[in-house]
């Protein structure tokens, strides 16, 4: 997929040829539609960043704007631009498409109360109106992962403190309700359409187990898995999305907080985690990579070795459901 893969190690063994990248996806979109999954057409859910956006973008190009439904799945910690970006993208690619406000859903079933009584063990302090988000550290500086938890009060004052493995699990397991409730939304009109749902991780994602397991992890096809989240900001441009989305930062969305997603989850911010991953992908040392990305070689290795432990942690996200005996006559 990548233009350069031997010589000499630069940013542009990310390049890409987005014409023939284009192309093989939506083929291979339209084939997978038709002879594996019998459907008619794609759901996806649409958050106004790249992956969502670009996912959305060739689905019309594989099938059509009639044969593509688009939700957005907002609740009260989500940003408005994530609304406004879908919606702008919806119109452009002249899709039917409908807002959904998921929130008192979540609120139902105690997402909320959930979060706020992990996080009051840590700020006894934290209620109405505070805002909150969870951060990583330790993996660059070659420490174990933990994480912090930030909290801001209504008078803009900022508090963080290291999360205990118990609340930050309770945290995680109750923000991740978000994720698992868009999924069903998603298949009910996917159900109602006889439609495939789109999931849209990008490689980095995909490879390092940034996603909800039976939450956004769940979909009938991933059409971007195997590109680097740089190639489909490429892809975007070239398709000419709107503007907003193609300079839109990643970030989660999932927290009242802003949060990067290398605030949360990867070493590096996504320019140079996609190289880091490459890198150690194609068996490039160390020093190569501190060289490309700027930074120490002692960094690289702490990189690279977080790159790897990610892969063993995240292991079980990627594992469809065991048997105990395998059904034969069902080997798919």
């Amino acid at each position: 997929m990548t233009v350069q893969t031997q010589g000499a190690f630069t940013a542009r063994v990310l390049d890409i040829d987005a014409d023939k990248v284009i192309d093989q996806i939506c083929t291979r979109m339209r084939e997978i539609l038709a002879r594996d999954l019998s459907r008619r057409g794609f759901v996806i859910a649409m958050s106004g960043g790249i992956d969502s956006s670009v996912c959305a973008a060739l689905a019309v190009r594989a099938v059509g704007k009639d044969r593509v439904y688009g939700l957005m799945l907002p609740e009260r910690d989500s940003s408005g631009f994530s609304t406004a970006r879908g919606r702008l993208l919806a119109e452009h690619l002249g899709i039917k498409y409908e807002v959904f406000d998921i929130g008192p859903t979540l609120a139902a079933i105690g997402c909320y109360s959930w979060r706020d009584d992990a996080i009051r063990r840590v700020f006894p302090e934290y209620g109405e109106g505070w805002k909150n988000k969870i951060v990583i550290s330790g993996g660059l500086e070659g420490r174990l992962n933990h994480f912090q938890l930030v909290v801001q009060a209504p008078n803009g004052e900022i508090k963080q403190q290291r999360l205990g493995l118990r609340e930050y699990l309770q945290i995680v397991a109750a923000t991740n309700f978000k994720q698992r409730i868009r999924k069903t939304v998603e298949y009910f009109h996917a159900d109602r359409l006889n439609y495939a749902v789109i999931g849209t991780p990008n490689r980095l994602e995909y490879d390092q187990g940034f996603f909800v397991k039976n939450g956004d992890g769940s979909a009938d096809i991933k059409p971007i898995a195997h590109l680097y989240k740089t190639q489909v900001y490429a892809l975007a441009r070239h398709m000419k999305l709107p503007e907003d989305i193609c300079n839109a930062t990643p970030t989660t969305d999932t927290y009242s907080l802003a949060q990067g997603q290398d605030e949360f989850y990867f070493a590096l911010p996504y320019q140079k985690m996609d190289l880091a991953l490459w890198a150690y992908n194609n068996g490039r040392s160390p020093a190569e990579l501190a060289s490309v990305i700027g930074i120490s070689e002692e960094q690289a290795q702490h990189v690279f070795r977080d790159i790897k432990a990610k892969r063993r942690a995240t292991k079980y996200l990627h594992l469809r459901p065991l048997l105990v005996e395998d059904v034969k006559e069902l080997d798919y």
